[in-house]
């Protein structure tokens, strides 16, 4: 049975060199209305993670939440979702040293960029800001990374880096944590602090 996640395949095959045929059909089939693009998995999580937390269930409302792969790749993205291409909203989230870039590369597309939204460095930086170090750090020792932490920050590297800095980059070291924390860090928000950026893209969705 097809499902948004055969669309999302489907789109990364054609992004990849493939036909458009299957994305189409796809397209089609599940009325798909709007794509989400998103520089990585971990920002997938994060915006999946807050549309559960509201009650809502994005796939069955035609968005396709998209990882990209890398910022780099949004013209390629746009240009076969966008009106070149299955002529669907596009929206999503950049940051903020790579808004010209989204911005000339959806422009290329024909597409209107007003619906991305920025974050100051990443969307991690932005969930760590929100949450505050200490309760970040609580939550790595609630999810059993306290120790690996702890090991991180004896880097020399680490030393002038502010608590929040440290994290961020603490989140990167291990293969699968950002995506991990990308929920625990959402899942933990007061519904009043969740980051501008992330709270905006849900919303016009």
């Amino acid at each position: 049975m097809a499902d948004m996640e055969s669309f999302r395949e489907a789109v990364t095959s054609w992004a990849a060199g493939g036909t458009g045929d299957s994305a189409r059909e796809l397209a089609a089939r599940l009325s798909v209305r709007a794509v989400v693009l998103l520089e990585g998995p971990s920002d997938a999580a994060a915006i999946s993670a807050l549309a559960a937390r509201r009650g809502r269930n994005l796939a069955d409302e035609g968005v396709c939440v998209l990882s990209m792969g890398g910022a780099m790749s949004v013209g390629r993205f746009a240009h076969l979702l966008g009106p070149p291409g299955l002529g669907l909203r596009l929206t999503g989230l950049c940051d903020e040293a790579e808004r010209r870039y989204y911005a000339r590369a959806l422009e290329r597309a024909g597409a209107p960029h007003p619906g991305f939204f920025v974050c100051a460095a990443d969307l991690e930086d932005e969930l760590i800001r929100a949450l505050g170090a200490t309760r970040v750090e609580e939550l790595v020792r609630v999810e059993g990374d306290l120790r690996a932490l702890k090991t991180f920050l004896r880097q020399p590297a680490q030393q002038d880096r502010t608590s929040q800095q440290q994290l961020r980059r603490f989140f990167g070291t291990k293969k699968g944590r950002k995506i991990h924390y990308g929920r625990v860090l959402v899942e933990a928000l007061d519904p009043d602090r969740v980051p501008a950026p992330l709270d905006d893209l849900l919303t016009s969705l």
